[in-house]
């Protein structure tokens, strides 16, 4: 189930993604106070290392470098991370796949959590289009029009 549904959040990104492809690449990274990790770009890095921290770090154990935003001068340096981040749900979907349920303990700033994989899972989608309305927005304050990028469209 959480294969398919990350399907699902995969057609919203790529609307997402071949928008973004639209914008200047000075707009891309204009950074704007209003809007949380402040660009575009910070804000499709930002996604990235959420994913990163909880599914790789946290969930697979996998060891992670946090490089700055600034390490990332595109939308194709994004995309590369992108693609990292779907490696991990792969890894992620098949070694919870059936046990969605079971609670895993995980460490977060030195602190012990208990959740279940549906609930991580949930947090970090959730959590990808909270900063896609962000950047809808943005993108909206920079002169754009933006795309429909829902899950049905």
């Amino acid at each position: 189930m959480l294969k398919q549904q990350y399907e699902y959040v995969l057609s919203s990104r790529n609307s997402l993604l071949t928008y973004i492809s639209t914008i200047s690449e000075q707009d891309f990274l204009t950074d704007n106070s209003s809007f949380g990790r402040g660009s575009i770009r910070n804000l499709l890095v930002h996604i990235c290392q959420t994913y990163c921290a909880w599914i790789g770090e946290r969930a697979l154990g996998i060891k992670q470098d946090f490089l700055p935003f600034e390490n990332y001068r595109t939308l194709s340096d994004c995309l590369s991370y992108f693609a990292l981040v779907d490696e991990y749900i792969g890894l992620f979907t098949e070694k919870f796949k059936g046990n969605e349920l079971l609670q895993i303990e995980l460490q977060r700033n030195g602190e012990s959590l208990v959740v279940n994989p549906l609930k991580l899972f949930t947090h970090v989608i959730t959590h990808e289009f909270h900063h896609k309305g962000q950047i809808m927005s943005l993108s909206r304050h920079l002169g754009y029009t933006p795309v429909d990028a829902d899950i049905i469209r």
